[in-house]
Formats: structure tokens, sequence, C-alpha cells
């Protein structure tokens, strides 16, 4: 006979798999169905700016690109340029310009060079 802290140890199992069931198939938590719908709509919309283009943007947060290197996260309207060689003074919320050099094969985002801080 199965004591009382298994029974109840076997039920919390089961009901945290329930639940993580459940949210796979309703499509995640609401954070990752935002991102979703904004990453639709991005695909929907021509991007606001060209390549070649100087936009003066706020660093938001730095992320680090696949080959290593430290990247700003800025937007312009809502679309996101990843601004490469900025320096390491520079800290969210600084504001720089940066000329666009390319977009992302769906256009939903561009790669950008630092120029200077503003």
């Amino acid at each position: 006979m199965l004591g009382p802290t298994v029974v109840g140890g076997g039920v919390l199992v089961a009901l945290v798999l329930v639940l993580w069931l459940f949210k796979r198939v309703r499509g995640g938590s609401a954070d990752e169905q935002q991102s979703r719908k904004r990453h639709r709509e991005a695909q929907k919309r021509d991007p606001p700016v060209d390549i070649g283009d100087i936009e003066t943007v706020a660093i938001r947060e730095f992320t680090d690109h696949h080959t290593g290197e430290r990247q700003a996260v800025t937007k312009v309207e809502g679309f996101v340029i990843f601004v490469e060689d900025v320096p390491d003074s520079c800290e969210p919320t600084d504001t720089i310009r940066a000329k666009v050099l390319s977009f992302n094969r769906g256009h939903t985002s561009a790669t950008a060079t630092y120029l200077e801080t503003v």
C-alpha cells in the first residue's frame, strides 16, 4: 500500500504535466503569443528604414551575435535594428547614430554600423 506522501507527490507531478501540456496546446504564455503576433505583423509591413539611411536611435539593450560580437539593440517605429561596432563605453539608453547596412531575410530587422554617440 502506498503512503499519502507518495500519492500526493504523484498527483502533483500529474497536475504539473497537465498544466504544461495545456500551456503548449494553448500557444504559450501571453508574452510568447504577443511576440509571435508582432513578428507576423512585422513580416507584413515594409521596413521604416532603407539601406544607407543614417538613424539616430536609443540603445535598448545589448546582445551577443552568433559570431560572439556584442551588438546594440535599437528600434525605429518598433522595427529592430542591430548595431555593430558600438564602443564598450556605450550603455543602454545612450543615443547613437548608425548607418543601416542590410536587412535580414524576411526584412523584419536590420543590421547597422555605429557612427557616433549623440
